[in-house]
């Protein structure tokens, strides 16, 4: 996509959805998280966005579906769903 298409996407999801800023708490989570789980610091990143954010479920193909992280966050395959 090009950079105006991309902005044309994002401009509904962000009226939908809350924006949360990432910060230094983020980023330590993110660590504690890749080292806990072994995780790629950068799914940790996402992971630890999401548990800031209270989500329950957190949808990824790449990272291992039903796992559960910090008794909090559950990790989904959309694709293993869908069967």
């Amino acid at each position: 996509m090009r950079h105006h298409e991309v902005r044309e996407v994002l401009a509904p999801i962000r009226e939908l959805c809350k924006v949360n800023p990432l910060t230094e708490d983020c980023h330590d989570l993110g660590f504690k998280i890749s080292e806990n789980y072994q995780l790629s610091v950068y799914d940790s990143m996402i992971v630890a966005s999401s548990l800031i954010a209270v989500c329950e479920t957190l949808l990824s193909e790449d990272m291992q579906d039903g796992l559960l992280i910090e008794n909090k966050l559950r990790i989904r395959n959309p694709f293993h769903i869908l069967r």
